[in-house]
């Protein structure tokens, strides 16, 4: 393992963990005051940092290592920025939602 790999793992890293803080305290925004739009903005937060990171980091490791056949890439690909774009869609349909 060479020095940028271990650089790039602590980032991902701090990412998720930062992402996840994040997500945790629009949650309890949300159970405090009962905002749906609370709820979309901790969705999307977490979608957006802890699990996409986090899909990304166990997915580049099976492949790397082999556990997975390399075709699969591409079609791995596209599942993590599917739910990029899942937890962006939550963050600005938070955004927008007028209150009921």
């Amino acid at each position: 393992m060479d020095a940028l790999y271990i650089v790039n793992v602590a980032a991902s890293f701090a990412s998720t963990a930062v992402g996840l803080f994040i997500g945790y305290h629009a949650y309890r925004g949300f159970r405090r005051h009962q905002s749906t739009a609370m709820q979309y903005l901790s969705a999307g937060l977490i979608l957006l940092t802890a699990v996409t990171y986090t899909a990304t980091f166990v997915g580049t490791a099976l492949l790397r290592y082999g556990y997975v056949d390399a075709s699969l890439e591409s079609p791995f690909r596209l599942v993590v920025r599917m739910l990029q774009l899942a937890g962006l869609l939550c963050i600005a349909y938070s955004l927008y939602r007028r209150p009921s």
